[in-house]
């Protein structure tokens, strides 16, 4: 069942989005060749710290880190190491911030230096494929006109949409319902209301979708090795329509 968050509720979880917002703005110059995954994950939960949060992901159902650091073919879920990227990865990552009480999630995705024209292409069509879900999030519209937005544009492109990992609602817990597909034909599902707070966050492949998980449980990887980007953002339905709680 969908929960409908107050005024006051949504101010929290605004502060909470401004955290992730923190974070992302200071990963931004952090990310570079030769850097590591265990370092960029020490700066976020410091990050996190200083703005008087805690990491949500730390601990999550047994995930050791405060940030997920997916290099490649890695779609989500990266676990931080100690190996160093390199000039031409591309790499996304994703953090989550509770903050009284209230959760905050969001992803992006970042080139290592000179990275290919392909890897370019991948990066803004998911950044793009977001937006124009985004679009989609006023009152009366139906969950899966957010799913269709995704699969449209990034099909159109050329590209693939992962299928097995969803958005999701947003709150008091990281994950709660509904469960957001980035595929699916529109005009399905819930009926879109003020006060709902979810996280919509495509994840796309260059080439097929499917996917396998690493031996350490966690890691997910393209099944044919291809390169892969992942964006995420928290909204809130508000009388000023779709508000974007994880932006500066």
């Amino acid at each position: 069942m969908v929960t409908l968050k107050n005024e006051k509720e949504i101010s929290l979880m605004r502060q909470a989005g401004q955290v992730v917002a923190y974070v992302f703005e200071r990963l931004k110059r952090e990310v570079r060749p030769g850097i590591s995954g265990k370092e960029l994950d020490k700066c976020a939960e410091d990050l996190i710290l200083e703005k008087g949060a805690l990491p949500a992901f730390k601990g999550h159902q047994g995930f050791p880190a405060t940030l997920c650091v997916s290099a490649n073919e890695v779609i989500v879920h990266g676990i931080p190491t100690e190996e160093r990227l390199k000039e031409g990865d591309i790499v996304s990552l994703d953090v989550g911030a509770k903050c009284e009480g209230y959760y905050s999630d969001g992803a992006i995705t970042l080139p290592v230096g000179e990275i290919s024209s392909q890897a370019k292409k991948l990066i803004e069509t998911t950044r793009k494929s977001l937006f124009k879900a985004i679009k989609e999030v006023k009152p009366g519209n139906r969950l899966s006109d957010i799913s269709w937005a995704v699969q449209s544009f990034v099909e159109k492109e050329g590209f693939s949409v992962i299928r097995r990992f969803v958005g999701h609602g947003i709150g008091k817990e990281i994950h709660e319902d509904p469960r957001i597909p980035n595929f699916g034909e529109p005009h399905q599902g819930i009926v879109l209301n003020k006060g709902m707070v979810f996280c919509i966050e495509p994840m796309v492949a260059v080439g097929d979708y499917e996917i396998e998980i690493s031996p350490d449980g966690w890691t997910a990887i393209t099944k044919d090795k291809s390169l892969s980007a992942h964006f995420e953002h928290m909204i809130a339905i508000t009388d000023r329509g779709a508000e974007i709680l994880t932006a500066i």
